[in-house]
């Protein structure tokens, strides 16, 4: 599939919805529990997909979209999330999340981006020169990425309890 902004939107403003309706009112044990070591627990996901709509995905966007002549990217803390979700509980992260991604949506929709804006481009501090659809295709596959990790997550939690139907399950032998 070529990239499409309409079909972007499409995932991109369904996303907290998913997650909330995935995580939202479940026991801590399928919310609170990582994959083990230093992973993410479904709390830190969340966070972090905040912080990528504040902070990542629409100011590079403008960056890429903007007459002036750096058009390098500030590095992008992973891990910020950790200090900014602070006292805080998943079901208030899953509606600011609601509400962020909403606020980035309308911010997208008012840059008004043609198809040659599609070409324009940005310095990434890993990657070097990209372009704004690949940014934008990026952050879709991104929030796909992090409802899989989810689920992942979740379904870890009964890793040992399905006993040889394990062979089976793709989720579970990633």
């Amino acid at each position: 599939m070529n990239f499409s902004l309409d079909k972007s939107i499409e995932i991109l403003e369904r996303t907290p919805l998913v997650i909330s309706e995935l995580t939202g009112n479940l026991s801590p044990d399928w919310t609170d529990n990582n994959e083990g070591g230093d992973t993410w627990n479904v709390f830190d996901v969340v966070g972090h997909l905040i912080h990528g709509d504040r902070t990542d995905w629409i100011p590079r966007a403008e960056i890429i979209l903007s007459d002036r002549e750096n058009k390098a990217f500030e590095p992008f803390d992973r891990f910020a999330q950790f200090e900014a979700s602070k006292g805080k509980t998943l079901s208030q992260l899953l509606e600011e999340f609601k509400v962020v991604r909403a606020s980035s949506i309308v911010r997208l929709r008012k840059l008004q981006i043609t198809e040659h804006d599609l070409t324009r481009t940005g310095v990434h501090p890993t990657f070097g020169i990209v372009s704004l659809s690949q940014l934008l295709s990026t952050w879709v596959v991104h929030d796909l990425d992090h409802i899989s990790q989810i689920s992942r997550i979740m379904a870890r939690q009964y890793n040992e309890q399905t006993g040889p139907w394990i062979e089976f399950l793709k989720i579970l032998r990633q």
